[in-house]
């Protein structure tokens, strides 16, 4: 009598389990680093757009007004800018009032 057939269907089921979960942890780990960059890719378009945002603010001020704005809060307070503080640090220099500012907006 020759019983070791069962042995191996087992030990091929062992297998083909292993073989499953080791493909849904790689599956895991995959979708969890294209996660964080896709996280890292919005955060990244935001800053641009903020950015891209105060710059047309202060472009409609100097061409209603005829100047560029000192700070950042006459953008806030009279074009209705809004920047979310909790998320990004606006650096707003102004030169002159006949030179654009130099925008540079940083990730908290």
């Amino acid at each position: 009598m020759y019983h070791d057939k069962p042995f191996l269907s087992r030990l091929r089921l062992l297998r083909r389990v292993l073989l499953v979960l080791l493909a849904a942890a790689l599956v895991a780990v995959a979708c969890a680093w294209g996660a964080g960059r896709i996280g890292a890719d919005l955060s990244g378009q935001g800053a641009d757009a903020l950015k891209n945002a105060v710059l047309r603010s202060a472009v409609q001020c100097y061409a209603v007004e005829g100047y560029y704005p000192e700070s950042l809060d006459y953008l806030t307070d009279h074009y209705g800018l809004r920047i979310n503080h909790d998320r990004y640090i606006v650096v707003y220099e102004a030169f002159a009032s006949n030179l654009p500012p130099q925008v540079t907006i940083l990730l908290k």
